[in-house]
């Protein structure tokens, strides 16, 4: 590292495990081992996923409900982001980039880094066009963005915006273990010796679990284990009662990152059937883990999901239910084409790796300040 290290605050919306929160996590570890101060700050606490991370700021036991309690946050948020006084900091998700990069400026700090990690169906369409009217202006000194296939989203935004636009590709922490299906079947309380199909999201309608838990009704041996929580589990239990399911559908809870790898090493075959996406963070770990893929045919999973040009993972129209569940017992009837998608996809570990994602941060981190302070002295001469 160039220079004395910074302080660095991860801004998001609510603390609990899931794709961006990962990201902010890795960040925060591997630029502390790099010498410089990294801290988190969340609007409010949606599970105990982050309760104890260390140098970690929840403001709000749950989201604020009205304008009064949305006053309040705001504020306090502005003495929050002051009292911590980072160098530079980066929000991420729609609302911690809209609200948060605001309040941040409004707290004096002059670098700030919007990340866009929220697929354009997932934002609403007045939240878009703030975000947009904001990237105008000073207040994101940059935005990244995790795929090409999401940069294509904004090729109709102003100049203004696309000139801060940065292409940093995810990278991530491998979760293999070396475990056998047996062990950690038995780990999970899951059935030894029947297929397990496998899914680890944040529960809501985007998605489309309920695709998945379909799966079942076409096969009467095969399982499904379902990792994660989120606004969508009692509708998804409710499916499962009706479909009379409750002894095949397995839902293992919001899990911790240090558990994903346990719950991967269960599975025959990881699913995915996610309506939109901006990188698939899910699937890229479950892919390196050596578990096949049956994901959503999207344009960004067909991007993520191949190396050296080569699908790592088996595409299918997930509302066509017929050829959503062929496509699993192809894999898990055909031994040689699950190793051969495994194999493959043992390549996403160089393609988007961990230290090259941390690299790209650290460069904004160092770049961003310095042109700050050039700015600032080559004022003072003026």
């Amino acid at each position: 590292m160039a220079g004395a290290g910074k302080r660095i605050l991860f801004i998001q919306t609510q603390a609990e495990n899931a794709g961006a929160q990962e990201i902010s996590r890795l960040l925060a570890r591997e630029l502390e081992a790099r010498g410089h101060d990294a801290r988190h700050l969340f609007f409010y606490r949606k599970t105990d996923g982050f309760d104890r991370m260390a140098k970690t700021l929840i403001l709000c036991h749950k989201r604020p409900g009205n304008p009064i309690a949305f006053l309040r946050f705001c504020l306090a948020l502005i003495r929050a982001i002051r009292a911590i006084r980072p160098d530079i900091v980066f929000t991420f998700q729609h609302f911690g980039n809209v609200f948060g990069a605001p309040a941040a400026r409004l707290a004096g700090v002059r670098c700030i880094v919007a990340n866009q990690v929220s697929a354009r169906e997932t934002i609403h369409p007045l939240v878009r066009l703030l975000d947009r009217f904001i990237g105008q202006t000073p207040v994101y000194s940059r935005i990244t963005i995790n795929s090409h296939n999401l940069m294509g989203d904004y090729e109709n935004f102003p100049q203004a915006y696309r000139r801060k636009l940065v292409l940093v590709p995810h990278g991530f922490e491998d979760k293999a273990l070396d475990l056998g299906k047996r062990a950690a079947r038995e780990r999970l309380g899951l059935a030894a010796d029947k297929p397990l199909l496998g899914t680890v999201a944040r529960l809501n309608e985007g998605k489309q679990i309920d695709r998945a838990i379909g799966l079942l009704t076409h096969r009467a041996d095969w399982h499904l284990a379902i990792a994660g929580q989120g606004p969508d589990l009692e509708r998804l239990q409710t499916i499962t009662r009706a479909l009379g399911l409750t002894d095949r559908v397995h839902f293992l809870g919001e899990r911790a990152q240090s558990e994903i790898g346990l719950v991967l090493a269960a599975l025959d075959v990881f699913v995915f059937p996610t309506r939109a996406e901006t990188f698939g963070l899910a699937a890229v770990e479950a892919g390196q883990a050596g578990v096949p893929i049956v994901a959503n045919d999207l344009p960004v999973l067909r991007e993520v999901l191949a190396v050296d040009g080569e699908a790592c993972a088996v595409l299918v129209d997930v509302n066509d239910e017929a050829a959503f569940a062929k496509a699993v017992e192809t894999i898990l009837a055909n031994p040689a084409l699950a190793r051969q998608m495994s194999e493959r996809a043992c390549g996403l570990k160089r393609k988007y790796s961990l230290s090259a994602m941390v690299d790209a941060y650290e460069a904004m981190v160092l770049n961003e300040t310095r042109d700050l302070v050039l700015q600032i002295k080559s004022a003072i001469v003026s």
